[in-house]
């Protein structure tokens, strides 16, 4: 019988490693290794574990690649190259079903401590304000949400929101027939003229990059709360600013940014930055939507199965 070896490129949860040894796969695990180094040795390796440091294409990989699968730790897809590992016959794991309790917890949690002034109301008691009137906040109930992008995570999000007596309207491209209990399935026309909160968790790809403009702002009927915990490069961070400084937006949770590397912010990127940080009704978070110590272990849980369902040769 072959040996079955996988490489792990990024850091991952020591639980990872018992659970590989567990179905019969070896590994070396390099969490620092560079481009240059993987593509002196990946041909050793018939898996490849990733997060999203590493971009996986035909030049990392080459034309004759001996990976049968990668596995991406994480949701998002956008940092491997797709129609080359199909082109390949390389599986793609991912493992959604991961994080998404945790970016449904997260989501909830957030539009509650917008909706309730909990950041700003802290700052100030903080420094000695007790200021009741100036922190009164408003009800999740009765409120009209809009859910972009009907996956796991906006799944999640959903099932989440169902005790909060709220409307719950879902749009998503290439899904249809989704509709439940409590979930209305919509098309964007409906989320434009309804909707008082909208929450994003669409993937980056070419048609979703830079989608969330002032043009798609000045298409609400309402002054909408705008919560984005998929990929930053959808929203376009200056025109949140616009948006929110004309009262287009009422607010926003931004827990991805166009540019998340805070020390190699461009000159724009900066002023936008600093401008949206001195805002009471924008709550900014570093990347961590669906970062849990739970969701470690689920996250690795999932590749296993993942990796126990294929059929290598």
């Amino acid at each position: 019988m072959s040996i079955k070896k996988c490489l792990i490129i990024d850091a991952m949860h020591e639980s990872l490693f018992p659970m590989l040894s567990g179905i019969g796969w070896e590994y070396d695990y390099k969490p620092h290794i560079t481009d240059d180094e993987i593509k002196k040795i990946h041909q050793h390796y018939q898996g490849l574990i990733v997060r999203s440091k590493t971009i996986i294409n035909q030049e990392l990989l080459g034309e004759t690649p001996s990976v049968k699968f990668i596995g991406r730790a994480g949701a998002g897809l956008d940092n491997l190259d797709l129609e080359y590992l199909q082109d390949k016959g390389i599986y793609v794991l991912h493992a959604a079903e991961g994080n998404r309790d945790a970016v449904g917890e997260y989501t909830v949690g957030s539009v509650l401590a917008l909706m309730r002034n909990l950041p700003k109301a802290d700052r100030q008691v903080k420094g000695l304000i007790w200021d009741r009137e100036g922190n009164r906040g408003e009800e999740l109930m009765g409120k009209t949400v809009g859910i972009i992008g009907y996956g796991n995570m906006g799944q999640a999000f959903a099932k989440r929101l169902s005790g909060f007596g709220c409307k719950v309207l879902a749009y998503d491209k290439y899904k249809v027939g989704f509709a439940s209990e409590g979930i209305r399935e919509v098309q964007m026309n409906e989320i434009y003229d309804e909707c008082d909160i909208v929450s994003l968790h669409i993937p980056l790809t070419h048609e979703t990059r830079g989608l969330v403009t002032e043009q798609y702002f000045n298409q609400f009927r309402k002054r909408i709360l705008l919560i984005n915990t998929a990929r930053g490069e959808i929203v376009v961070l200056a025109d949140v600013l616009k948006a929110l400084d004309s009262g287009l937006l009422r607010g926003a949770v931004l827990d991805v940014l166009e540019n998340e590397k805070l020390d190699k912010l461009t000159v724009g990127q900066q002023q936008t930055f600093h401008a949206l940080s001195k805002k009471s009704n924008v709550i900014l978070t570093p990347h961590i939507a669906g970062w849990t110590f739970e969701s470690h272990i689920k996250i690795n849980v999932a590749l296993i199965n993942g990796i126990k369902s294929l059929s290598l040769r």
